[in-house]
């Protein structure tokens, strides 16, 4: 009998077909969950005026859904550590799609504030347990790239809303919109049967016969028996509580990744949420309104595969820094009265910057922590992120109730990347530290 290290496995395994079969799958959530999230800031043109809703009133409407995915980020993260990633996906996806449906039959804002409350739980929850199951299944040394290949499926999904918008809304009126969500409820179950289970988690729940499966398909050149023990070499039964986040040098880490999600989510939102509505009032037409989300998004898949290509080959937290600071001056430059080609640069420049980061996050956050306490660690962050989420909205409709200067309201979204960019700066140093205490331990 033999001794098998899986994670070890794991990390040296060539990429194959199984591992295109995982981040297809995880891409294909990630698109319908992109879809549900923007599909607010597409329709609120429509809803404000259907509904007399004032800006304020509206961006308070927008909040619900991330409301919900703040909760359903840290419910879903940490249950997902004890029931297993599918199952939570499977509660996930069934939860934001039915509400989604539901949500184009409401007739008043306090129904269809309460139905993108529960989409939002199910979309909240499904994105760390997505980026948790391909982190564990990637290679090490493309872990990054593949994470953020797989998160490009969410900028494809906003991209998907803004393409369906300008078909769609002045044919058929808002409500059509939502009724796209039938699509996932009715492929969810052909998902559930090709998407595999955390080799981790199965091994944890004695399921070895399962675990030796997927990891022969993994990684077909590996000699295991029936007979061979696999090891867990990572943080074997360590619980899966919050407290894990903040110990074994992980506190300063923790906190600025928190910081940096709150700030970049509060990006993220405010622009999908109100860039439509505020080219409209800037003069743009409609159709060019919603191409400029496309753009965003188009950026935004974008910056996530180049990020993660130059975070696998030099640093991901140094890219992230200089992400940042990209983000914050592009979005101040929005504002200015510039020719189309450039406003449509800026805008693409703005989508890497903060959708792109965003998906960098969670694969940052995947690799900070340990398989045992992975969803816990990307759950919490990105919950807390939701309050920046929650606050990006709001901020829009607050800075459009005031009716600032255009230049003014994208200078207030700009902030939250200069302090992102210094959040992640003291990561940087705190892990340099870190390091040279454990090689001066060593020695």
């Amino acid at each position: 009998m033999r001794t098998h290290d899986v994670h070890s496995i794991i990390d040296n395994a060539r990429f194959s077909r199984f591992h295109w079969l995982v981040m297809g799958l995880c891409a294909l959530l990630l698109i319908f969950d992109g879809y549900d999230l923007f599909i607010y800031g597409v329709v609120l043109p429509a809803i404000m005026k259907e509904w007399g809703l004032s800006p304020l009133q509206a961006g308070a409407l927008g909040s619900y859904a991330l409301f919900g995915m703040m909760f359903g980020a840290l419910a879903f993260g940490s249950l997902a550590d004890r029931i297993g990633r599918k199952k939570g996906i499977a509660i996930c996806v069934a939860l934001f799609s039915v509400a989604t449906v539901v949500n184009g039959f409401a007739s008043s804002p306090t129904e269809f504030g309460i139905c993108r409350f529960i989409a939002g739980l199910g979309c909240g929850g499904l994105m760390p347990n997505a980026v948790a199951l391909m982190n564990e299944y990637a290679p090490k040394k493309m872990r990054s790239t593949l994470v953020a290949l797989m998160f490009s499926g969410y900028s494809l999904g906003g991209m998907l809303s803004a393409a369906v918008g300008i078909f769609m809304l002045p044919r058929f009126g808002w409500s059509s919109m939502f009724f796209v969500a039938t699509l996932p409820l009715l492929l969810l179950p052909l998902i559930l049967y090709l998407l595999p289970e955390s080799i981790v988690f199965l091994i944890r729940q004695g399921r070895l016969q399962q675990a030796r499966i997927l990891l022969k398909r993994l990684a077909p050149e590996s000699q295991i028996s029936a007979e061979d023990e696999l090891l867990i070499s990572d943080g074997k039964g360590k619980s899966a509580s919050v407290l894990e986040l903040f110990r074994h040098g992980l506190a300063v880490r923790t906190l600025a990744i928190w910081i940096a999600f709150f700030c970049c989510l509060l990006m993220v939102y405010a622009l999908s949420s109100w860039l439509p509505k505020l080219m409209a009032g800037a003069g743009y037409s409609l159709g060019s309104s919603l191409s400029f989300l496309l753009a965003l998004n188009f950026g935004g898949m974008a910056g996530a595969i180049v990020g993660g290509w130059l975070g696998d080959r030099l640093n991901l937290v140094k890219v992230m820094i200089a992400f940042f600071i990209a983000a914050a001056v592009s979005i101040s430059l929005l504002g200015i009265n510039s020719p189309m080609p450039v406003l449509y640069l800026l805008i693409f420049v703005a989508g890497a910057t903060t959708i792109g980061t965003q998906i960098l996050l969670y694969a940052g956050a995947a690799q900070l922590y340990g398989l045992s306490i992975r969803s816990t660690g990307l759950g919490w962050a990105s919950g807390i992120g939701r309050n920046g989420a929650i606050v990006g909205p709001l901020l829009g409709g607050a800075l459009m109730g005031v009716e600032l200067p255009l230049q003014l309201n994208f200078m207030a979204f700009a902030i939250p990347g200069a302090v992102a960019a210094l959040a992640m700066t003291a990561y940087a140093l705190n892990e340099r530290r870190s390091a040279i205490v454990v090689i001066g331990a060593q020695a």
